[in-house]
């Protein structure tokens, strides 16, 4: 059995939190529904002496992979039971066959698809649980398992376009940094023996960077000491639960890299709502599951006020306006959607908006950050060059006087 701990709403509108036991997340939630607690936030609770001696790490292509030659293998009629156990034997991560393995035999056991993916709640998340379990009660897990397919692939997608457009950038700045590192401390070392040599008077630039070679050369320690108190504060503030919540929150204010996250953001939940609402999850449940996708904390809070105002009876769109973090295209299509009885299609062409803008926002960021970075890296090394050329002038030149 697990522990896990809960924040609900009760029938009184009143906050309940405390700590339930069950086999799964899933059986949780059911037990505290059970009590008439409306779920608001479930985590596990791990305790101080638990430590798992292997960490399940299943790459989210295989995940992907799965569900559309799993849906395969349903729209032909194939059992899933034997579906299961012909991609576990091509499967090529052993982790990963392992928990498929422990799939097919829970399925041959009598359990349902959805309650036996709970047993691997670190491996697949809860809205994909979640909306199988629904496509489980409706008879199209095929069609739903494609989506599901469909929905990794894109957010695979959204999340390569991000890195590659952050890489080069970086590594053009780590290049910059390990040169100017280089220059400083082996190479100026060696021409500051050589202008002493001449005794004579060297120029600005040139005294400047000799001047902050010897300081790093001097004080690296000190220098070394006060990063590892700055990343040591940092880190013990992060580990709060306030100091995850500003670091996001500063994260979206963050100009230009802010929109980034923003639309990402906007696009995963938008898609994810959608797709369980489309599978038929009940719109509180869906919220509650999109809401805990999201990893920034400050949409997290605002969601997850707005899904209570929801469930008091105010609706989607204005708790949703209400946050201040939703442009008004999400605000009028999430309205649209709930007049017209069409809320899925809604947030779907929501999302693919979103997705669309956040490839455009990708490329504005590297656009601006490229420039800014080859301009930083010039400007440095330019220094450097001018500093040390112009001192070989200006010896030459009082040499010949």
């Amino acid at each position: 059995m697990t522990t896990y701990a809960y924040k609900a709403l009760a029938a009184n509108g009143k906050r309940a939190r405390g700590r339930v036991e069950a086999e799964t997340s899933y059986r949780a939630g059911v037990d505290l529904a059970e009590r008439g607690l409306q779920e608001i936030d479930l985590k596990e609770r791990k305790s101080i002496l638990h430590a798992e001696l292997t960490k399940k790490k299943v790459k989210r292509e295989e995940i992907m992979h799965f569900s559309r030659q799993l849906g395969a293998f349903v729209r032909a009629g194939v059992p899933l039971v034997d579906a299961i156990d012909v991609i576990a034997k091509e499967a090529p991560n052993e982790v990963f066959q392992q928990v498929l393995w422990e799939l097919r035999d829970a399925l041959a056991g009598g359990e349902t698809f959805a309650d036996a993916l709970s047993r691997h709640e670190k491996i697949f998340p809860r809205y994909y649980r979640d909306i199988l379990r629904s496509a489980e009660l409706t008879g199209s897990l095929d069609v739903v398992l494609d989506q599901l397919a469909g929905y990794v692939e894109r957010d695979l997608e959204a999340r390569r376009k991000i890195t590659s457009a952050l890489l080069y950038p970086c590594i053009v700045l780590g290049m910059a940094i390990v040169t100017v590192a280089v220059l400083t401390g082996f190479v100026l070392p060696r021409f500051k023996t050589f202008f002493d040599s001449f005794d004579a008077k060297l120029p600005l630039p040139t005294r400047m960077l000799i001047a902050f070679g010897n300081f790093v050369g001097s004080f690296w320690w000190a220098i070394l000491l006060a990063f590892a108190l700055v990343g040591t504060f940092l880190y013990a503030g992060l580990r709060t639960e306030n100091g995850k919540f500003k670091r996001d929150g500063a994260l979206l204010r963050l100009y230009a890299v802010g929109s980034v996250f923003r639309y990402s953001i906007l696009e995963r939940f938008c898609r994810i709502l959608s797709a369980m609402v489309r599978a038929g999850v009940p719109l509180p449940d869906a919220m509650a599951v999109a809401t805990d996708t999201t990893a920034n904390r400050v949409f997290k809070k605002a969601l997850v006020t707005a899904r209570e105002q929801m469930i008091t009876g105010e609706g989607l769109a204005g708790p949703l306006d209400g946050t201040g973090l939703f442009p008004g295209v999400a605000r009028q299509m999430v309205r649209v959607g709930e007049e017209t009885g069409t809320l899925d299609q809604q947030l779907e062409t929501a999302a693919e908006f979103y997705g669309i803008e956040l490839e455009y926002k990708i490329k504005r960021l590297t656009t601006l950050f490229e420039p800014a970075v080859i301009l930083f890296v010039g400007v440095v090394v330019g220094f450097v060059a001018i500093a040390l050329v112009s001192a070989m002038y200006g010896i030459y030149g009082q040499v010949d006087i």
